[in-house]
Order: C-alpha cells, then sequence, then structure tokens
C-alpha cells in the first residue's frame, strides 16, 4: 500500500482503488449483460467503463500537455456534436475485455502525469467554461476521484440490480454476512408507507 502520509499517494491510492472497483463490477458478465441498459436513461455497466476511461485520458492528458498513445481508441471530442452519449457505451466492434484493458492503459497512463507532476502543476482544461479551466493536477486528481466515485455508485446499483452482487470492494465489502435481506427491505417498506 501507498504512503498514504504523503498527500499524492493517498490521492492517488483512492483514485486506483475506484479503477479497480469499476472493474470488478464486471465480473463474471457476458457482453450483453455487460452492454444492457440497466436504467431509463440507458445507463449500463460497460459504458461506466468506457465513460471513465475518456475521462481519465481526457484530463491526465490534453489538461497538462500529453496525448494518450492511441488516440483513435479514444472517442474524439466531435464525435459529441454529433451524439452526447458517445462515451457511454460501447459500439458493436467493442469488447467488454477490450475497454477493460484500454482502461488499464489509460490507468497507466494516467499514473505517469501524477507521478512525472508535482501536484501544484498547472493545467488547461479547455473544454471548462472560459476562466474556469485554469488548474492544478491536484485539483484534476480530486476532481476525476470524485467523478469516478459516483460512478462506481451507479455500478454498485446497476450490478446490484442485475444479480443481486453487491458490495464496495472486492476484498471488504462492506456489507454484513448472512443478512436477510427480504426481512430488511419489507421493514424498510412499512417505515416508508407511514409517512404516505
Amino acid at each position: 500500500m501507498a504512503d498514504l502520509g504523503d498527500a499524492k499517494a493517498a490521492l492517488h491510492h483512492y483514485l486506483q482503488a475506484i479503477r479497480d472497483d469499476l472493474i470488478w463490477k464486471l465480473d463474471g458478465l457476458s457482453e450483453r449483460e455487460a452492454r444492457l441498459p440497466r436504467t431509463a436513461t440507458g445507463n449500463n455497466l460497460l459504458g461506466v467503463i468506457k465513460h471513465c476511461l475518456n475521462v481519465e485520458a481526457g484530463y491526465f492528458g490534453p489538461t497538462f500537455g500529453r496525448e494518450f498513445p492511441t488516440p483513435e481508441e479514444l472517442v474524439p471530442m466531435q464525435a459529441f456534436e454529433e451524439d452526447p452519449q458517445a462515451d457511454w457505451y460501447a459500439q458493436e466492434d467493442e469488447t467488454k475485455d477490450g475497454l477493460i484493458d484500454l482502461y488499464r492503459r489509460v490507468g497507466v497512463f494516467a499514473d505517469q502525469t501524477i507521478e512525472q507532476l508535482p501536484l501544484d502543476a498547472p493545467g488547461q482544461v479547455s473544454w471548462w467554461r472560459p476562466g474556469g479551466q485554469a488548474v492544478t493536477l491536484h485539483r484534476i486528481i480530486i476532481h476525476v476521484t470524485c467523478d469516478l466515485a459516483r460512478h462506481a455508485g451507479h455500478a454498485d446499483l446497476m450490478r446490484e440490480q442485475h444479480d443481486g452482487s453487491i458490495g464496495w470492494q472486492r476484498e471488504n465489502t462492506n456489507i454484513p454476512h448472512e443478512y436477510d435481506w427480504p426481512a430488511y427491505v419489507t421493514k424498510l417498506t412499512k417505515i416508508a408507507h407511514r409517512f404516505g
């Protein structure tokens, strides 16, 4: 484990943990199951991975004057003009394993930015509104970690809806073992109905 007394190491540790958790949520799923929309707005587990890898490639790349080695594998900015959801679903020629591999490679690329630059390194987020584009590496690590954590929560719920798989992390589910979930849901439902 990283020395969590070091600010950069601590930030990086939590970012990596969220990456691992996002990938874990796809364990054991078929291509169809990973792609299947789980919400009324089409959210799906593989789409979350694709979105998050594009987020990291952008924030830890062009923001700091770097380009991912194979930019053709990423969703180009102009694609959003045609489809604002372009990075939220896998195309037919993209696979679950391929996108997971790409996410891991993007993670290595992002880690190089984090390792090579000091936390106060300046950057520019070109797609943010004018006047608010100047950032530091410190701010971007926090911004990306918060963004990914939110999507990890989406992935948690989508996976639970799919097959009942729950848990915070592979090594630490943070869930009571052998708990009577149906009784718990019944209890909460009764409480809610008292307000209805």
